[in-house]
């Protein structure tokens, strides 16, 4: 059987799950979970893989929410990846529910590439996205290996096959100071919020002199008691970003620096730490992109190859590309400009426009599968 008619009945299989593929994904955005917590979705979407016939494990790498879903034996092995985590009072206003129930209906249409051409097909259900480096955790514990290629596709608002997303690890510091009264005694404090709101400065300083791409953002989480006593102790949670893993070594450096040329300068004593959660720059298969673009187009989508220019922000799929092949497209769900994390996203990925995303990127993802099972010079390029 030619690589087309595969196609053909992959997207009739997609149509099929349609009505069940739209419930799940709206199960999932009304019961909205944040990282590590997402029992439900990823109950949900296990049992539904099950039922198709995959063999799932749960729990994997040590995650309570992580699984892996297989479909046949052998090379090559192509992997989906699903994300179901949410986002604190804005629910899925990234579209992680869509995320998932895309790579589980391209994988479970997908079922017929590999019935006739062999190979496997994996759902990596991957919790914790946001802020917390589920994938990354993965990778460390060595849950990607043997995979062959890794593919997934984000809900946005342009239609794009490859865009930059930066390397990028969380921040949290602390100063220590002393606390007196403001008037009275003013002399007899050691002021902990005077040392943030110097790091603050040094940093906006710093911003002329590192590259244009880099992003260094925080909030101030403990600014003190009272205005009358002088803050003790101070708190923020920052994120550096960069385009690049070497880069963002050298940014951490001198973002530090800020730090703590703030104590030396009040007296306040700094605490800091990095946390485990650190994203990798995404790193684009182009090769991969096109094949991806070239189904989109027989959807009638018009694809972007690569938007260099664009940024995404993070994502701990980076740490996936560094590892296999990969790709993580854009989907087109709501008008051009509307932001992820907002509310109208949110809205969005709940919308006709978002079911219309959810089917598109479900089909497209299971026909670039069809060309990477069933045309070995496809894979090898890919390679």
């Amino acid at each position: 059987m030619d690589l087309a008619a595969v196609k053909t009945d992959v997207i009739g299989e997609i149509d099929a799950q349609a009505e069940r593929l739209e419930s799940l994904s709206l199960k999932i955005h009304h019961n909205p979970e944040m990282g590590f917590e997402e029992t439900l979705a990823a109950k949900w979407l296990a049992d539904y893989l099950a039922e198709k016939g995959f063999s799932v494990e749960r729990g994997i790498s040590g995650l309570p929410t992580a699984f892996r879903a297989r479909y046949g034996e052998g090379k090559p092995v192509i992997a989906f990846f699903a994300e179901y985590d949410a986002l604190p009072e804005l629910g899925h206003a990234c579209g992680h529910n869509l995320i998932a129930t895309m790579s589980v209906g391209a994988a479970v249409a997908a079922r017929k590439a590999v019935g006739q051409f062999g190979g496997s097909i994996l759902v990596m259900g991957t919790p914790a996205e946001e802020l917390q480096g589920g994938k990354a955790i993965m990778a460390e514990r060595h849950a990607f290996e043997g995979l062959d290629i890794a593919m997934m596709v984000h809900p946005g608002s342009v239609n794009v096959a490859a865009t930059r997303a930066l390397a990028c690890q969380p921040l949290d510091v602390e100063f220590t100071g002393k606390s007196a009264h403001a008037s009275a005694f003013p002399e007899d404090g050691i002021n902990a919020l005077e040392a943030m709101l110097l790091a603050f400065n040094a940093i906006n300083s710093m911003r002329q002199h590192i590259r244009e791409s880099s992003r260094i953002h925080g909030v101030i989480t403990d600014g003190g008691e009272a205005p009358n006593i002088v803050p003790g102790h101070s708190a923020a949670s920052f994120i550096v970003r960069a385009d690049d893993d070497a880069y963002l070594e050298i940014l951490k450096k001198k973002v530090l620096d800020c730090f703590s040329g703030a104590a030396k300068a009040t007296g306040a004593r700094l605490s800091y730490q990095w946390r485990e959660a650190r994203y990798s720059a995404l790193r684009n298969n182009l090769t991969l992109a096109q094949l991806f673009c070239e189904n989109m187009a027989t959807l009638g989508r018009h694809y972007i190859l690569e938007d260099s220019k664009r940024n995404f922000g993070s994502t701990d799929m980076g740490n996936v590309s560094q590892l296999v092949p990969a790709i993580h497209p854009i989907i087109a769900i709501c008008p051009a400009g509307t932001n992820i994390h907002s509310p109208q996203f949110a809205r969005a990925a709940a919308s006709a426009k978002g079911k219309q995303g959810l089917l598109d990127g479900a089909k497209a993802l299971a026909m670039t599968a069809v060309d990477l099972l069933g045309d070995p010079q496809k894979f090898a390029a890919v390679k």
